[in-house]
C-alpha cells in the first residue's frame, strides 16, 4: 500500500498517465512544445489525426498493451 492506496492501482494510474498522455500532441506539454518548435523551424509535422494514426496507434498503443500484460 502506498498512502493507503493498493500498489496495483498506483501502477495503473502511472501507466495510464504516461501512455495516454503520449497518445496526442496535447496530452502533455513536451509533445506540444516540440511540435511547435519544429513547425517554427519549417519542419513538416503530422497533424493531429495523422499523429494518432501513424504513430500513436502503431507505436504507443502496442507498448501500452504489452506493459499491461507484463505488469498486471
Amino acid at each position: 500500500m502506498i498512502a493507503g492506496i493498493p500498489e496495483i492501482f498506483m501502477k495503473a494510474i502511472c501507466i495510464g498517465a504516461v501512455f495516454f498522455g503520449s497518445l496526442t500532441y496535447i496530452g502533455n506539454g513536451p509533445n506540444f512544445m516540440v511540435k511547435s518548435i519544429a513547425e517554427q523551424e519549417g519542419i513538416n509535422m503530422p497533424q493531429f489525426f495523422q499523429y494518432i494514426i501513424k504513430f500513436s496507434l502503431i507505436v504507443i498503443l502496442p507498448i501500452l498493451i504489452l506493459n499491461s500484460f507484463i505488469l498486471f
